[in-house]
């Protein structure tokens, strides 16, 4: 599979089997998050592997879209850490680094049969409490991860696109 069939066939996986993510297709999956490029190298992220009851539990308090997964991965910024455009000061790599690093991570799941849902959707105060993340921390991504249950499909919105002359402009 190549990376244009894994992006075009990827879609977000809202069931799961009951069971934690292999060791191997994880160390994988964590290893395409470590290889993410970032603004200038600075690496100004942190990822942690939920498969504890507890940690689940928190998952489960802070949103609704779980899945049933047995293994979620939460990519944090380290906001003391993000690169800041010299042109805006406003403008910072705090959403784009960790982004990049869940995308890869998505993608190299698929590869591997490992499905995902990207989840936004959750109370960053109920994680950053629960599970006791540093005060430069900032949850930005949520990834539930695991194998599709059996009948999962993908959500009928996933097959609207919108054209190329609808998003590209040429000059």
């Amino acid at each position: 599979m190549n990376t244009f069939d894994i992006i075009r066939d990827r879609w977000s996986v809202r069931s799961f089997e009951d069971v934690p993510v292999k060791k191997d297709d994880l160390d994988a999956v964590l290893e395409a998050g470590r290889l993410a490029p970032t603004a200038k190298n600075q690496q100004p992220i942190h990822i942690y592997v939920l498969e504890s009851d507890e940690a689940l539990a928190c998952v489960d308090r802070a949103t609704s879209c779980r899945y049933g997964s047995r293994t979620v991965l939460l990519v944090a910024a380290l906001t003391d850490k993000v690169w800041v455009n010299p042109f805006d000061e406003g403008h910072t790599s705090v959403d784009v680094d960790p982004t990049i690093v869940a995308d890869a991570m998505i993608l190299t799941g698929w590869e591997r049969g490992v499905g995902s849902c990207w989840v936004d959707h959750f109370d960053p105060e109920v994680l950053q409490k629960g599970l006791d993340l540093g005060i430069n921390e900032r949850p930005v991504h949520l990834i539930p991860l695991g194998y599709p249950a059996e009948g999962a499909r993908p959500a009928p919105r996933h097959f609207i696109r919108k054209s190329l002359d609808e998003l590209v402009t040429r000059k």
